[in-house]
């Protein structure tokens, strides 16, 4: 177990005890040696906890469109110089990374319009999905999306169409030089102009209005100022929340620049994972059985799947029931119906298929360090087979292009 220095008595301990509220609002974790410490001094502890929420309130600054905060060990602004910007965010330092790339600091959060409509947590102060909550505890059937739901003005129809032309605008303006984290302020600033809500900002407090996970990264990788480097994969998962209150989710991982050929085969494995379960998607087929068949394709190639994240049902709720596992001989339950809608985004790695998080509980990264690519569509069950809702236009099925 590893020590660390308890924030009541300063003793070196070996202790997971951290507060839970730092976690919460991704601080830093801070550890106590004993319940009875961290209850001793919760009180000077939570002052911490007000200064740094003062910091995340920050008012948006008029001329930069976003805010300017002061240094909290995770965001700068934007216009400070490039070693600041490309410093170690504080939970980084001594870390002990499992591959090559390493975190910079974030641009603070980027405001939304009070016009545009809002998921429950966009405002929530740690972000949690109340309506996601309650879902879970009282509902385990699959919902049925009807024409109704799919074919509104802003229907699902529409919010997953609205995904995929962010995604491609944001993928046009990947390249060598260019910052994840002004993938981002494309991704947000692309959202805002179709009148959608990034559903990844704010969900259980990811500061982001996009995933984007670079080499490593297998899910879940938080933009920041590192530039894109040649020869980088680069995941870019959009999901977009529109005016009629619903979620459309994508996500494509792009080879930069001069890729070498483990890369392409990674890349291009993980695209065939997803293209062979898909071609299984219609009515009676098991939601497990989507797992051997990728678990088969990604193997023959020499792959491994991720086991700890999973596709899932998607609609007026960016998470529910159905969950899609990747891998072979899961227990998923269910069976799948017309008029189901879920994601399938298999996560696959040139080695090993386990996972660790980093420091700022969001970033899933390989364990052995080695690349991880994903790609993901939202898909209809429908009386004779799958449509793919978050296709390209005039793409009804998947097209592997280099």
């Amino acid at each position: 177990m590893t020590t660390h220095t308890c924030a009541g008595c300063n003793k070196q301990v070996e202790t997971k005890l951290a507060c839970p509220k730092c976690i919460q609002m991704l601080l830093p974790p801070t550890y106590f040696c004993s319940q009875e410490c961290f209850k001793a001094n919760y009180s000077t502890h939570n002052k911490l906890h007000k200064i740094a929420k003062q910091v995340m309130d920050a008012k948006a600054n008029q001329s930069t469109g976003v805010a300017k905060v002061p240094f909290d060990g995770i965001t700068c602004d934007p216009n400070e110089d490039i070693q600041k910007r490309l410093s170690l965010p504080i939970w980084a330092k001594g870390y002990d990374f499992t591959g090559s790339l390493r975190p910079a600091l974030l641009s603070p959060k980027r405001p939304v319009p009070s016009s545009i409509r809002k998921p429950d947590y966009a405002d929530e102060p740690n972000g949690i999905s109340y309506s996601e909550q309650r879902d879970k505890a009282n509902n385990t059937a699959i919902r049925v999306y009807g024409p109704k739901e799919l074919d509104g003005e802003y229907g699902l129809r529409h919010a997953c169409a609205m995904g995929r032309e962010v995604l491609d605008v944001a993928g046009k303006a990947l390249r060598p030089g260019v910052t994840t984290d002004e993938i981002d302020r494309i991704v947000h600033e692309a959202c805002m102009e179709r009148d959608c809500y990034p559903s990844p900002l704010n969900y259980y407090n990811f500061p982001k209005s996009v995933c984007t996970s670079v080499n490593e990264v297998i899910c879940h990788g938080i933009p920041d100022y590192r530039e894109v480097q040649d020869g980088d994969i680069v995941n870019i998962d959009v999901t977009t929340f529109n005016r009629g209150g619903y979620h459309g989710d994508l996500n494509e991982t792009f080879l930069v620049g001069k890729f070498d050929e483990d890369g392409k085969k990674l890349v291009k494995t993980a695209f065939e994972c997803l293209q062979n379960a898909l071609a299984m998607v219609k009515p009676g087929t098991l939601y497990r059985d989507l797992g051997t068949k990728i678990h088969k394709t990604a193997t023959a190639q020499g792959c491994s799947v991720n086991r700890t994240y999973c596709g899932h049902g998607i609609g007026s709720l960016f998470h529910t029931a159905p969950n899609v596992p990747h891998y072979h001989k899961n227990k998923a339950k269910g069976i799948m119906k017309p008029g189901h809608v879920f994601t399938v985004e298999p996560m696959i790695n040139l080695g090993g298929q386990a996972d660790r998080t980093w420091g700022d509980n969001w970033t899933a990264v390989t364990c052995d360090g080695k690349r991880s690519a994903q790609f993901e569509h939202t898909v209809l069950v429908t009386d004779t087979g799958c449509e793919i809702l978050t296709a390209r236009e005039n793409e009804p099925v998947m097209v592997w292009n280099e």
